[in-house]
């Protein structure tokens, strides 16, 4: 028996300062909440132009000074009482919010934990006043807020030693800054720590805002994105594949202008990479969305870092599909130039017998998207998706429905129409050095291969070195995975079957999945109780080795299950037998053959990276090659 029962004690309310210092545990975890909620106040009250001082990591003092719109004085003691707001007044207010604050517990709760000042100053006010300790008082001061935050958790000692070092509080507060200059470049910001100036960003585009926060490294290795569909936009930047990081640290998603760490958008731009990124790489991606407030909860967590949409799954889709979009012509963006839509007949065909290492006879294809989304920017309103989302639809809830409906087009994919069997057309013969062209061909015409690994061409640029493995192997992957999305994967009969030892789990296998392995283009049967045969292939693998291809499939099928293979592994699997099937080093290629790679290089989508995220070519130009030989100078 429990003898260490408290003693029973009646129920009773508790006082208003410890039910603001219980709610403050929620709102101020650190001083950096502190800086995101003043900040988020600051923009709602239209500031464009705001001031951060901090002193010890914002344990010390925070000051944050913005030239908003101000508050009159006979709302000083309600701005810093708990659940006071000029934000929302409703219930269907809450439920259609459209501004960064709406608690109306920030300032309660940080006055509860610190020594609270908050001077401010009305357009038509004379002078500014100031509210301390809950007197209030004339004071001067400029027209906006001055919110100064002293001694935090001064009356909390026990809390106070929970904060880290000088140097991580002060990080954590600078990311917070970073995290809303990026979604409003349209404001400029200042921050300094212990007297010292850190950052400053004037008002900029989004483009040079993004540049500055995130370096020169993103900047040179981005992709524009916006698309819309319905109710919905999403806009901003991608990085490349080739540009990825080892931490998730330059992850930035806006939701109406407000940052969000919401996993179900995290795993959609995740998904959308998935064939372009290495498992242990991380995206860099800075991306806004933008939908009517009745479509999403932002009443979830007192942070607000957490949001819920109504229709998740719509949301995870419409974002998965526009990101792949934008990655799918990252060999357009780097080539320079946007290819025709493609048919098979467009698309530069291999000779028959010259180069068998590239579906013989069958030609290649290019699928790309209809329509291509190039970013059109904010009008330089930045990210702040609160004053806009009224272009997406009515607010009402029949208009909301009604625009959900209409964008369900969206998902669907609207890649061209590819066949197999068109004929051969010969390939082009290269061209002579003074005629190179700018826009035909990109990545111009090959002059040799490199130790059996790499691909030298020539192009208007100057020097392009491609990686023919890296290159090959995402050619056939991207032909896969369109031949199976059209369910028109060509199969090549095998004029001797081959056959191999299988144990009793590999022959049940092929009994059990018949239609799966049909469907991914191979034809096996048990011809005894330890024998299995492979009477055919798929087209685009026939000259790989027949046995590695069918054990690696019945190994994904047998571990996995069929529906799985063909709906959650697919893309590992068709990336295995790209590599299995795709060109090895020290294969030596006639010049005919690499200008038949380059050519389907330059009509194949995501070109730029294998299946792993490496890039599969790099351009050397005529000025990094003179700089390495001091030319000129």
């Amino acid at each position: 028996m429990n003898t260490n029962l408290p003693a029973y004690r009646p129920i009773q309310a508790l006082p208003d300062n410890l039910i603001s210092q219980i709610a403050a545990g929620e709102v101020v975890e650190r001083p950096s909440a502190v800086v995101k909620e003043v900040l988020e106040n600051a923009l709602d009250a239209g500031a464009t132009n705001i001031t951060i001082r901090l002193e010890e990591g914002g344990v010390k003092r925070i000051a944050i000074c913005d030239n908003g719109r101000g508050i009159p004085p006979e709302q000083l003691p309600l701005a810093v009482a708990r659940h006071a707001t000029s934000k929302i007044s409703s219930l269907t207010e809450l439920e259609n919010v459209a501004t960064l604050g709406f608690r109306g517990e920030a300032l309660a709760s940080i006055a509860s934990v610190s020594l609270l000042t908050l001077t401010t100053r009305t357009a038509d006010a004379p002078h500014a006043w100031q509210i301390e300790a809950g007197k209030i008082s004339p004071a001067s001061g400029a027209i906006g807020t001055t919110v100064d935050v002293q001694d935090l958790y001064y009356n909390t000692p026990a809390r106070r030693k929970f904060l880290k070092s000088e140097q991580t509080e002060f990080g954590h507060c600078a990311e917070v800054v970073r995290r809303i200059a990026l979604a409003r470049p349209d404001v400029s910001f200042s921050l300094t720590h212990n007297g010292k100036a850190v950052d400053h960003w004037n008002v900029s585009a989004i483009d040079k805002r993004s540049a500055q926060i995130l370096g020169d490294a993103f900047s040179s290795a981005r992709l524009p994105l916006d698309e819309s569909a319905g109710p919905l936009r999403v806009h901003g930047f991608v990085g490349l594949p080739t540009a990825s990081r080892g931490r998730a640290d330059a992850q930035f998603f806006y939701v109406n202008g407000r940052f969000v760490r919401d996993k179900l958008l995290t795993h959609a731009v995740r998904a959308a990479y998935q064939d372009v990124l290495h498992g242990d790489r991380y995206p860099s991606y800075v991306l806004a969305l933008d939908l009517d407030p009745a479509l999403v909860d932002v009443n979830v967590h007192p942070s607000k870092i957490e949001v819920r949409f109504r229709d998740s799954r719509a949301v995870h889709q419409f974002v998965f599909h526009a990101v792949s979009r934008a990655l799918a012509q990252t060999s357009a963006t780097a080539f320079g130039t946007v290819p025709a839509p493609a048919t098979a007949a467009s698309a530069t065909a291999v000779l028959s017998g010259k180069t068998p290492w590239i579906a013989g006879e069958q030609t290649t294809f290019a699928s790309q998207f209809a329509t291509p989304s190039p970013y059109a920017g904010n009008n330089g309103s930045g990210f702040g998706g609160s004053q806009n989302y009224n272009h997406f639809g009515s607010k009402n809830e029949h208009g909301v429905a009604q625009s959900l409906q209409s964008y369900g087009a969206f998902f669907k994919s609207d890649n061209t129409n590819n066949s197999f069997d068109a004929p051969s057309a010969a390939l082009a013969p290269l061209a002579p050095t003074s005629t190179l062209p700018e826009d035909d061909h990109p990545l111009g015409f090959a002059l040799a291969q490199l130790h059996g690994v790499y691909v030298l061409a020539q192009n208007s640029k100057g020097l392009v070195l491609v990686d023919m493995h890296a290159a090959h192997e995402r050619i056939l992957y991207e032909q896969l995975k369109n031949a199976l999305d059209e369910n028109a994967m060509p199969v090549q009969p095998m004029l001797i079957p081959v056959t191999f030892y299988a144990d009793a789990v590999e022959v049940g296998t092929v009994e059990e999945h018949q239609e799966t392995l049909k469907t991914l283009g191979f034809d096996m049967s048990a011809i005894s109780p330890t024998t299995l045969a492979v009477r055919a292939v798929p087209a685009l693998l026939k000259n790989a080795d027949a046995q590695s291809l069918a054990r690696d499939v019945l190994r994904e099928v047998r571990e996995f299950g069929g529906s799985r293979v063909l709906i959650d592994r697919r893309n590992e699997l068709l990336g295995t037998l790209a590599c299995h099937t795709a060109v090895r080093a020290n294969r030596s290629l006639t010049v005919p053959e690499m200008n038949a790679l380059l050519r389907q290089m330059e009509h194949t989508e995501r070109a730029d990276q294998c299946n792993h995220g490496r890039p599969t070519w790099v351009q050397l130009g005529m000025n990094d090659l003179d700089k390495m030989f001091l030319r000129g100078q």
